[in-house]
């Protein structure tokens, strides 16, 4: 029964970190993008850089948004079919 939820757990994991991959790395890439824009042109704005990260996001979430829902509904269909072997 222990290894059923540590599989369980590790599948949850799994799944939570390849769906959020998409948004971090997109935010990743433009947060590095506008630092070097900020060191090139010597703009020492904080908040520079919050908004195309957010646009970014959203961007990401639309592109990616049909994967992140077949991926959480398919983990999820999966969970409920097995729900007899996790519990007693």
């Amino acid at each position: 029964m222990q290894v059923d939820m540590m599989k369980l757990a590790q599948d949850a994991i799994r799944t939570v970190l390849f769906v959020s991959a998409p948004m971090l790395i997109i935010s990743l890439v433009i947060g590095l993008i506008v630092s070097v824009i900020q060191a090139v042109t010597q703009i020492q704005e904080a908040t520079l850089a919050f908004v195309p990260k957010i646009a970014g996001v959203f961007i990401s979430m639309l592109i990616f948004g049909p994967w992140i829902l077949k991926t959480v509904v398919g983990f999820a269909s999966n969970l409920f079919a097995n729900l007899n072997l996790y519990i007693y």
